[in-house]
């Protein structure tokens, strides 16, 4: 499966634009303060979710997985700060900590049921298996004794 149909990607990069368009209005002195953790932490969860699915192992895809699951507890702090701070609304701060609940639910599910595989095509101009061209090399060398 593409990362672009992976449910939790999609909800999860929904959130990042909600993020951006609320991180507007805030003040300008947070702009690289506040402002740029909430959005670090928000990209983090969709482009781990991205970058682990492109790993060749399973266990690295899982690792990024993590990563994300982090990420998203990283960024429902950042919305408490920034509530707590009076830049936000609490009945935003509301929805989007239960929207990222939800993430962070739907990547545990993911990771818990084994829904993780890793695609890794054969390159198409590939003729002949790793080991035939191995016993082929170990075939045409000379050994000097």
């Amino acid at each position: 499966m593409y990362w672009k149909e992976l449910d939790v990607w999609k909800k999860s990069h929904e959130l990042v634009v909600k993020i951006y368009k609320i991180t507007e209005s805030f003040p300008k002195e947070e702009k690289f303060r506040l402002v740029d953790q909430i959005c670090r932490s928000a990209i983090s969860v969709p482009a781990n979710i991205v970058e682990g699915q492109s790993r060749r192992t399973t266990k690295e895809y899982l690792q990024f997985l993590y990563t994300a699951r982090g990420s998203v507890e990283e960024s429902k702090y950042h919305l408490l700060l920034a509530k707590d701070l009076g830049y936000m609304q609490k009945e935003t701060y509301d929805q989007l900590e239960e929207q990222y609940s939800l993430v962070g639910k739907m990547l545990n599910r993911f990771r818990n049921r084994g829904r993780v595989h890793i695609f890794v095509a054969k390159p198409p101009n590939l003729t002949h298996s790793f080991s035939t061209y191995w016993g082929r090399q170990k075939q045409n060398r000379r050994f000097v004794e």
